[in-house]
């Protein structure tokens, strides 16, 4: 069974990448979006946010009146 499955991926290459090729690149392309993704929210949003929550904080410290 196995035989004969190698054997029609060697006359066919074409069935070879339908069957092979493009869920590889599916892998592949989701796992560069992912990385993407989690570098993206590591080194612009999270310093963004980090940046806007120390300055709000500072100047809000500075709002309080004195009891």
């Amino acid at each position: 069974m196995i035989a004969a499955i190698v054997r029609l991926f060697a006359l066919r290459p074409l069935l070879t990448m339908a069957i092979l090729g493009i869920p590889l690149l599916l892998i592949i392309g989701v796992g560069l979006f992912t990385i993407l993704a989690f570098k993206f929210l590591l080194f612009i949003v999270l310093p963004v946010v980090v940046v806007v929550w120390l300055v709000r904080t500072v100047f809000r410290s500075g709002d309080r009146p004195a009891s």
